[in-house]
């Protein structure tokens, strides 16, 4: 499986569309472990564009704090399933939180 995680100083940002860089996690689930973490340049902001270039990176899970409701439905037509409303956190934390099944899930932050 490979985790998509939005960043803003290294740390899961609220603001999905907006983010600075996004960490790839290769995971094990069958494991529980990260295998490998690949940091990418986000391109520039422009509404429908992150779902289609995360889908080709082989994203199959994306974590985010805030995400519009039109990007998760854009995410799930490409196979790509959502969690949203996760608050902070480094990559690492998060997966493994994730993986260990403790990952906390608030209110998506984000109301476009």
């Amino acid at each position: 499986m490979r985790v998509g995680i939005p960043l803003a100083n290294g740390e899961l940002t609220m603001h999905f569309g907006h983010c600075e860089r996004f960490a790839l996690l290769d995971v094990d689930t069958a494991g529980k472990r990260i295998l490998k973490r690949e940091d990418i340049e986000a391109p520039p902001h422009q509404p429908g564009l992150l779902p289609p270039w995360l889908a080709e990176w082989g994203v199959n899970l994306v974590i985010a704090g805030g995400i519009g409701r039109r990007a998760v439905d854009l995410l799930k037509e490409q196979g790509v399933e959502v969690l949203s409303g996760v608050s902070g956190g480094t990559p690492e934390q998060v997966v493994q939180d994730y993986l260990a099944g403790t990952l906390s899930a608030g209110e998506n932050a984000c109301d476009h």
